[in-house]
């Protein structure tokens, strides 16, 4: 992999070409890991950021504090990110402790194992409906038609949007993800969308709250706000004192459970679907036998997970990895995509191997930023894939394996299309 000239104004090193990243993901990984264990790349912004790529550094930076997630302790000129508004930027993905603890705290149990068991038949009978739809037609989209419907029904149910006002939800992530070059507005346009369905839904709960999890959220910031917690105690509240949420904290949280819970849970059906279809194996023994879908998950997210890089972060002071300092303020990537290929942690780690038990996989990250929806994450794919495999056992590829395409894009992994036939 070759190095680029550095961008105009920056020092350092020479910025690693990402462009292979994007063509062929993984053989262009395992050429840096085993060059270093930190590179220097153009980041998603375009600015030059530090790409971490072996397992044991990358696992230990995901839990380490001086890794700051807030986007203040960048350095000036250093990042540039999604441009969001404030309603919907204070979410957790940019928040360090104590403002992360008390967040999370408000919503980490909706999310618990025994909560999200209390799903799991709603969920199956939302998955055979999706496929009775498709039945018929003997090929399909497996994406569009299934992997990337059955998570925006889940997550639009847990928190309460009602039928007629669910959207495009997967125009409006692939607008954030995978921006078009040829639709240079289409991000901004996609931010406003959202910001407006976000404040309308809140509204439309606070004038008739149900039995839903934005409807709990909303009574425990009005609750507490309306006891005088906030600036003034005028109910504006800012979310600085223990317990109580803000505005654009609200709001910002469900953007990011209903954004997040969708994009992610998508890719990880549609990538699981294609790993067995390339493991004629090992999807027939799942077919026979659907109980070990549980204990297959984590190969499965480890094999081909939908998340390449973890969220960017900031030390908060200048940190050493692999004899490389990297300043204070600078953007680090963590690849998990890289440390799940990496040798010196999984044996054969190229191989989908799921009764080997690996343990320690990245997908859902690690330490105090740990996916909140990781059971729900679970319970949905093992539902999806039960389903499916039972339903269609003549399940294959509908093109050439190699016709394929995934998005153009070192933030995520995720196909383009799917197409099927059974």
């Amino acid at each position: 992999m070759q190095n680029t000239a550095n961008a105009a104004g920056t020092d350092g090193p020479e910025l690693v070409d990402t462009a292979p990243l994007v063509e062929d993901l993984y053989p262009a990984l395992a050429e840096l890991r085993e060059a270093g264990p930190v590179h220097r790349i153009a980041g998603t912004d375009g600015r030059p950021a530090w790409l971490v790529t072996r397992y044991e550094d990358v696992r230990r930076l995901f839990a380490d504090p001086r890794l700051a997630l807030d986007k203040r302790h960048a350095a000036p000129g250093n990042y540039s990110g999604f441009s969001l508004p404030p309603a919907l930027d204070a979410n957790l993905l940019n928040m360090d402790p104590p403002d992360h603890t008390r967040v999370r705290r408000l919503v980490v149990k909706a999310f618990t194992p025994g909560r999200v068991e209390k799903m799991r038949e709603p969920v199956r009978r939302v998955a055979e409906e999706l496929l009775d739809a498709i039945e018929p037609d003997g090929r399909a989209d497996l994406l569009a038609a299934y992997a990337g419907q059955l998570p925006i029904i889940v997550i639009c149910d847990l928190l309460g949007v009602p039928q007629r006002d669910r959207r495009d939800f997967r125009a409006w992530s692939d607008a954030l993800i995978t921006p078009d070059p040829a639709r240079p507005g289409a991000a901004k346009e996609a931010v406003g969308s959202m910001l407006r369905f976000y404040t309308e839904l809140i509204a439309k709960k606070r004038a008739e709250p149900a039995d839903d999890l934005l409807s709990d959220l909303i009574r425990v910031r009005d609750d507490e706000a309306g006891d005088g917690g906030g600036s003034g105690g005028d109910g504006s509240g800012d979310g600085s004192g223990d317990g109580r949420l803000s505005e654009d904290e609200l709001t910002s949280l469900a953007f990011l459970i209903l954004l997040a819970g969708y994009e992610n849970t998508v890719h990880l059906i549609a990538n699981s679907v294609l790993t067995l279809l390339d493991h004629p194996t090992a999807l027939q023994e799942l077919r026979e036998d659907p109980s070990g879908l549980a204990a297959a998950f984590d190969e499965l997210a480890r094999y081909e997970g939908p998340v390449s890089l973890g969220i960017r972060r900031f030390p908060l002071e200048d940190i050493e990895i692999g004899g490389v300092t990297i300043p204070a303020g600078e953007t680090v990537l963590l690849s998990a995509a890289s440390a799940h290929r990496d040798p010196a942690h999984f044996k054969d780690p190229d191989e989908f191997n799921p009764h080997l038990g690996r343990s320690g996989h990245l997908a859902l990250g690690h330490g105090i930023h740990y996916c909140l929806g990781a059971p729900l994450a679970r319970m949905e794919l093992e539902t999806a894939l039960a389903a499916l495999l039972r339903r269609f056992p003549g399940l294959r590829l509908d093109v050439p394996r190699e016709r394929l395409r995934w998005r153009p894009t070192i933030r995520a992994r995720g196909l383009i299309s799917l197409p099927v036939a059974w």
